[in-house]
């Protein structure tokens, strides 16, 4: 009796089968391996954001010319508006408007401000102005969606820009604000310098005319120009007609130190050509070869581009833009 007890307790113990419950095959499925709980508590694997890549309209058509999507469409709820005020020398420029060779002010201003964040910036200025023209005080805004102290973004775009261009000031505005939109008005200043030889420091910031301008004639005929007029025919064509050509001219200033003659213009906005085409006639009749009668004509005409004479570009000046 204690041999077969003792058989009884060598014997091998056949392995338990475990007693598969409800709930795991509801979990696990008929036929899953063991390992399969461990999947079901790793949290699922985010996939990857692509990056978006916009195609550049300056592009032209070449293969793989891309852009970085701008602060706006990168970050829609972090960029904020950021108003500049410009100085800049334009006679090295090709005027303000972006262009497919890149040597103008608005070219600049982005390419720096990509530098600092990133991220493509787009610059909007308040005025367009031509190759040559210069600006005391051009207003720009941009979206940025990198917060940085306004000093801060004087030093690190001017370290960036061409000596000619100049950061004077900045600050974070609204977003509504828009430089050219929100404007109620510009001034814009053009100097001549009337005497027979051209000082090397006045080269590129003067119309320089060898002969002795009347002045009391020039000022008697900057006053036609004057109160609300349609200014078509004082305008040049852009390429595209002009939807509305009527302007107002608050005021005409002119003004004599020496052999430099200056005349201010304050309106609320220009049209293209519009204050050298006004200038070549102001000048024509200081130096006799017009009457201030043609001007009352020519704006009463209406005729586009009938005053033929534009003052050089290098005498003007964008001085203030009123908000």
């Amino acid at each position: 009796m204690g041999r077969a007890a003792d058989d009884r307790c060598s014997a091998p113990r056949a392995p338990r089968r475990r007693q598969e419950h409800a709930a795991d095959t509801w979990i696990r499925g008929p036929g899953s391996r063991a390992n399969d709980f461990t999947k079901l508590s790793r949290p699922p694997r985010a996939e990857r954001c692509k990056r978006k890549v916009i195609s550049d309209p300056k592009s032209r058509g070449r293969v793989g010319a891309l852009r970085r999507p701008d602060a706006a469409a990168r970050h829609p709820y972090q960029a904020r508006r950021l108003k500049l005020i410009v100085a800049y020398d334009g006679a090295p420029f090709a005027g303000w408007q972006s262009q497919a060779h890149g040597n103008t002010i608005q070219d600049h201003l982005e390419r720096a401000f990509e530098r600092v964040t990133s991220v493509r910036a787009r610059v909007q200025g308040a005025g367009r102005t031509d190759a040559g023209v210069h600006a005391l005080a051009q207003c720009a805004h941009t979206d940025v969606s990198k917060f940085l102290a306004l000093a801060r973004w004087v030093e690190a775009l001017n370290a960036l820009l061409p000596p000619a261009i100049r950061v004077l000031r900045c600050r974070y505005v609204p977003r509504d604000f828009h430089a050219r939109l929100s404007a109620k008005g510009k001034i814009y200043r053009y100097r001549i310098w009337s005497a027979p030889v051209l000082p090397p420091f006045e080269y590129r910031r003067a119309w320089h005319i060898p002969h002795e301008l009347d002045l009391k004639i020039l000022k008697s005929a900057a006053k036609r120009f004057i109160g609300i007029h349609d200014f078509a025919s004082f305008a040049a064509n852009r390429g595209k007609p002009e939807k509305n050509t009527i302007r107002t001219i608050h005021s005409v200033r002119v003004q004599q130190k020496g052999p430099c003659v200056t005349i201010e213009f304050e309106g609320d906005g220009f049209l293209y050509k519009m204050v050298r085409l006004i200038v070549g006639s102001l000048v024509r009749c200081a130096l006799g070869k017009m009457r201030i009668e043609a001007i009352t004509a020519r704006l009463h005409s209406g005729e586009i581009g009938s005053a033929r004479l534009a003052a050089p570009a290098e005498g003007l000046f964008l001085i203030r833009v009123r908000y």
